[in-house]
């Protein structure tokens, strides 16, 4: 029951108003099979709510496939920690060794990005030659990340959904098979986090982040606070998630049967 913009209140009763991050998250973790009641304010509700959560060990797969009708394959990854790529290229060849495919969508949506060479490895599985993006420093300069050779899926016709929650290393990846013309992005407008931080341990034990560059698409438009635009918008609307519908995913399968036909 709980979405995105949901602002939690209370964990069991208490106020978490002036707990850090960490501390918050100590009192919702508990052990599996017990239950937690949020109190959580949603923006367009009069009242706060509470919401009942079972805890539980939760293992997210890191990348998920699966051959649609019309031989077309769908790849998911949930973010790019360290052996991502790898999973991403196994991935699609698992789905080619059952046939050639015909068309591919890959799934950044809700993937808050990672590792800066792992963004462009998986960039690489989509993009024979081109560049993937550039890091800028505060002083002007630059570092150009070109794609790497053998990759895996450089021919097959291409679909990359995002939304909202597709951020930093999703955008570095959306952005260059937008720009190097290798595919067509469908969803909207993604998160708009192009920085390139390195965090400082005080004293005190706190912790400060510093921006040190900033990552730009290989054209050179801005990524942080402006996002990757798709080239087909297409929303997904809660109602749409409640009733297991999903006209984002509808409409890659469509555009690539389209193409299929042309």
């Amino acid at each position: 029951g709980l979405q995105a913009g949901d602002i939690i209140l209370e964990v069991d009763g208490v106020s978490v108003e002036g707990m850090s991050l960490y501390e918050a998250i100590s009192l919702i973790r508990g052990p599996a099979d017990t239950t937690v009641v949020l109190t959580i304010f949603r923006e367009g509700e009069e009242e706060p709510r509470d919401v009942s959560v079972v805890r539980a060990r939760i293992e997210i797969e890191l990348v998920e496939s699966e051959r649609l009708e019309g031989d077309i394959g769908l790849v998911s990854l949930s973010e790019f920690s360290r052996g991502a790529s790898n999973k991403v290229k196994q991935a699609i060849q698992d789905l080619e060794a059952r046939g050639p495919l015909k068309g591919l969508i890959f799934d950044l949506r809700n993937n808050p990005g990672g590792l800066l060479d792992e963004a462009v490895f998986v960039a690489s599985q989509f993009i024979a030659d081109g560049v993937i993006t550039i890091e800028r420093e505060k002083n002007g300069t630059e570092q150009v990340f070109e794609a790497l050779p053998d990759g895996v899926a450089t021919d097959v016709p291409l679909v990359v959904l995002i939304n909202t929650g597709s951020a930093s290393a999703s955008e570095i990846v959306a952005g260059a098979i937008q720009e190097n013309g290798r595919g067509t992005l469908i969803g909207v407008q993604s998160f708009g986090k192009g920085t390139v931080q390195i965090p400082y341990t005080l004293s005190d034990g706190s912790e400060l982040r510093v921006t040190i560059a900033e990552w730009l698409t290989p054209k050179g438009r801005q990524i942080n606070r402006e996002g990757i635009t798709p080239d087909i918008v297409v929303k997904r609307s809660t109602e749409d998630i409640k009733a297991g519908r999903d006209p984002q995913l509808d409409r890659a399968v469509e555009y690539l049967q389209d193409a299929q036909r042309q």
